[in-house]
């Protein structure tokens, strides 16, 4: 598959998915709704709807290819995953965390609204992800929908994506190794992206060797995803990233880029570039989806 074809697919798979959000944050319309609640209501689609690579839900269906999954699951469980994703982007970018003043070319949440709002629309995107996961309404057995809410729990919970951030945080101007490093990053960014490889393979109905397979892909491709953000962030522009750039480096952010410089963290890069594709290799030519997307995570450049 060509890079052209697998960014058509990204992009296309993105606009069914930005539908699927589009029609979980209708304007519910309650009868006696605030001016509050309605800018609440205006915070929560400012931070989720109009831009995004929806890389995570992509990752869902990339991985449902494996096997036979129902469309309509693929799009909802994506879905919740981008929610989750959509709120962490939210606290990230608070003043008590990154202070970023942008996102996705656009004023953070914070800044269009103001920061209690922002904390309040993060918390109501986490829960509208877990309500729309248990909803009966999308074709999932009650087992998987409990199991698939565990598990997304569990990538955004504390032993997950905000132990990260916690991490993240605490590394701030502090020298970590290569294993602080690899840690802190397989919790922050590589647990959502890993949850969204198992939730599409658990869809797919793969047998355990195959989702081993799948989480050993996975793991990899987080690192190689934030190798490559830290690797743009030091070197794109704000216009091309949509955020502020060389933002980690102000802040002492605990880097590969910064540990090993730029040609080592090019060449860790590339190792894990290798054990992403050593495990598709396995997983044979049902991961051609799979193959596309490391390559576009991989290239891409913003």
């Amino acid at each position: 598959m060509s890079p052209a074809e697998a960014a058509a697919l990204v992009a296309e798979h993105a606009r069914a998915v930005e539908a699927e959000l589009e029609a979980l944050l209708a304007d519910p319309e309650q009868p006696g709704a605030t001016e509050a609640e309605r800018r609440l209501f205006a915070a929560m689609r400012h931070a989720v709807l109009g831009g995004g690579k929806r890389l995570r839900p992509f990752l869902v269906r990339a991985a449902a290819a494996l096997g036979r999954a129902e469309p309509a699951a693929v799009l909802r469980v994506g879905a919740a995953i981008e929610l989750v994703h959509c709120y962490s982007l939210v606290h990230d970018d608070l003043p008590a965390m990154d202070d970023a003043t942008t996102r996705r070319g656009r004023p953070s949440c914070h800044v269009a609204f103001d920061e209690a709002t922002a904390i309040l629309a993060g918390d109501a995107l986490q829960a509208l992800a877990f309500e729309v996961l248990a909803r009966p309404d999308w074709p999932g057995s009650a087992e998987l929908r409990a199991e698939l809410a565990a598990g997304l729990a569990r990538a955004a919970g504390a032993a997950g994506m905000c132990g990260g951030q916690a991490l993240d945080l605490a590394a701030e101007g502090t020298a970590l190794d290569e294993a602080g490093i690899t840690r802190l990053q397989a919790l922050k960014t590589g647990a959502l992206i890993a949850f969204a490889c198992e939730a599409g393979a658990r869809l797919a109905g793969l047998d355990p060797e195959r989702l081993r397979l799948v989480a050993e892909y996975a793991r990899a491709l987080g690192l190689a995803f934030q190798i490559t953000d830290d690797l743009l962030d030091a070197t794109g522009s704000a216009a091309e990233l949509g955020k502020p750039a060389g933002a980690d480096a102000v802040q002492g952010k605990a880097t590969f880029l910064r540990l090993l410089g730029e040609r080592g963290a090019r060449v860790r890069l590339e190792a894990v570039r290798a054990d992403a594709s050593g495990a598709l290799d396995k997983l044979g030519p049902e991961a051609l989806l799979l193959r596309a997307t490391l390559d576009l995570v991989v290239e891409r450049r913003h």
